[in-house]
């Protein structure tokens, strides 16, 4: 599903019209990101959280050359899903029968 798909089925859902959705939609991730990048959580209740984590810095291999690297220290985004949409993402699903021929 990309950004239009899920904007005309958000208008489906809740009633508004696609332009409204957009206007959301547009600025939105700005927020996120400007909150996380501060340092802060964004908690969606029943979805997810988004924050930011430490990586210390680490040697890895340039697979090109074997050359060994150092990198530096960093911070990362992260996404840690809600129980409710774990739950969802792992319902069973109904099993399928097979013709018999």
């Amino acid at each position: 599903m990309n950004k239009t798909e899920l904007i005309v089925a958000a208008a489906e859902r809740s009633g508004m019209t696609q332009q409204d959705i957009w206007k959301v939609m547009d600025v939105l991730p700005g927020i996120i990101q400007k909150e996380v990048a501060a340092g802060g959580k964004v908690q969606l209740m029943g979805f997810g959280t988004f924050e930011r984590r430490f990586r210390q810095g680490r040697s890895v291999r340039n697979p090109q050359n074997g050359e060994s690297v150092q990198t530096s220290d960093h911070y990362v985004p992260a996404f840690k899903a809600g129980k409710e949409f774990k739950e969802a993402v792992n319902k069973p699903k109904k099993a399928v029968r097979k013709k018999r021929k």
